[in-house]
């Protein structure tokens, strides 16, 4: 009896081991690329609109890269963003990733906010 426990206790630990490395039962949100991609072209295109209607960049780096062009410069700024997470990927750093998807969600907002108030307003 106690071989078929200590069976069952090491197929359990190494579910748990398995879940902890595939992200199952995290509660930690799973990094995407292809979140991280689509929120790099919706900056693009809310910040081009936002700047179209008269709203200004809140980001100094930024507003200095946009100095070359609107469009030059966001695709600088894009090439960084793409950098910064292809190297958290190589380096399988996944919570910089879900932060990175977390920021740019927040700037698109913040854009869609502006684009908003620049309408109204």
């Amino acid at each position: 009896m106690p071989r078929r426990a200590w069976i069952i206790g090491e197929y359990a630990v190494a579910q748990e081991i398995e879940a902890t490395q595939t992200g199952v039962g995290s509660a930690f949100p799973t990094p995407s690329i292809a979140l991280f991609l689509g929120l790099q072209i919706l900056d693009v295109f809310t910040t081009l609109i936002g700047l179209r209607l008269g709203a200004q960049e809140g980001s100094s780096f930024i507003g200095h890269l946009l100095q070359s062009g609107p469009l030059t410069g966001l695709i600088i700024s894009k090439i960084l963003a793409a950098g910064l997470a292809a190297f958290a990927v190589f380096l399988n750093r996944k919570r910089v990733l879900v932060f990175l998807n977390i920021w740019f969600a927040a700037v698109v907002v913040w854009n869609a906010i502006a684009i908003i108030r620049q309408a109204v307003g």
